[in-house]
């Protein structure tokens, strides 16, 4: 159940858990913020709490809701579309075959059968990107698996409306983000390893940090680098 605690002009969502520490988000793209408490825990407590950390938290809406939006993909020739952080031109085709996508001079060339709308382009890219992303993570688990002393089980690849990643610390899995496979393979890197990270402390105190700074000391530069560049153009929800 979800409870609301009204800051002035910023309504926070309240989800008491049976957690031992307190959680707090600011979710694009609006900069929705949700806090997620210990059961146990008074709304006078966590209010207080809240108001200790506006500052923090209208620096974080100021900086989602400057963050440049993709247009609406319409997925017809010239339009522009990102891979690992290039930027590509689409070259539609329409033939009697299966459809298929690939890079080439600076080109997405995507064919299609005839008469396919828009959102069956639209799923026939999206299932590329998925492929895509698929065969660039299992290289970075198998280099940072053995650093970490860890195993991943599985992971999954899916579109998610508010988060790059997530993970599964009882079943040893980690969840990301279709749309990485438009962003810089480093940022990929990032997050996987933030995730795998915390299959070891699920939580982001400061045992995870001391964690990301001896693994990966830049991870600061690349979690910049992937909150500043363009974000899908939709309605995001949690």
């Amino acid at each position: 159940m979800v409870t609301q605690i009204d800051l002035g002009d910023i309504v926070v969502d309240v989800v008491l858990k049976d957690i031992q520490n307190v959680h707090l988000s600011v979710h694009p793209p609006s900069g929705r913020v949700r806090i997620s408490a210990p059961s146990r825990m008074s709304l006078e407590t966590i209010r207080a709490f809240a108001v200790s950390k506006l500052d923090w938290i209208k620096k974080q809406q100021t900086k989602l809701q400057e963050q440049e939006r993709e247009t609406p993909r319409e997925y017809l020739d010239r339009e522009s579309h990102y891979v690992w952080g290039r930027r590509y031109l689409l070259k539609l085709s329409e033939n009697d075959q299966a459809p298929s996508v690939g890079l080439e001079h600076g080109r997405m060339c995507l064919a299609v059968r005839p008469g396919a709308n828009k959102a069956r382009r639209q799923a026939i890219v999206e299932d590329w990107y998925r492929g895509e992303l698929k065969k660039a993570v299992p290289p970075f688990l198998a280099r940072w698996e053995p650093l970490l002393g860890v195993k991943v089980e599985r992971f999954f690849v899916q579109r998610m409306k508010t988060k790059w990643g997530s993970c599964n610390p009882l079943a040893h899995s980690i969840r990301l983000n279709t749309d990485l496979a438009k962003k810089p393979r480093e940022c990929l890197e990032y997050v996987v390893v933030h995730e795998i990270v915390h299959l070891l402390e699920s939580t982001h105190n400061a045992r995870f940090v001391a964690l990301m700074d001896q693994l990966m000391p830049q991870w600061r530069v690349y979690r910049e680098q992937l909150n500043q560049l363009p974000v899908s153009h939709e309605v995001w929800v949690y």
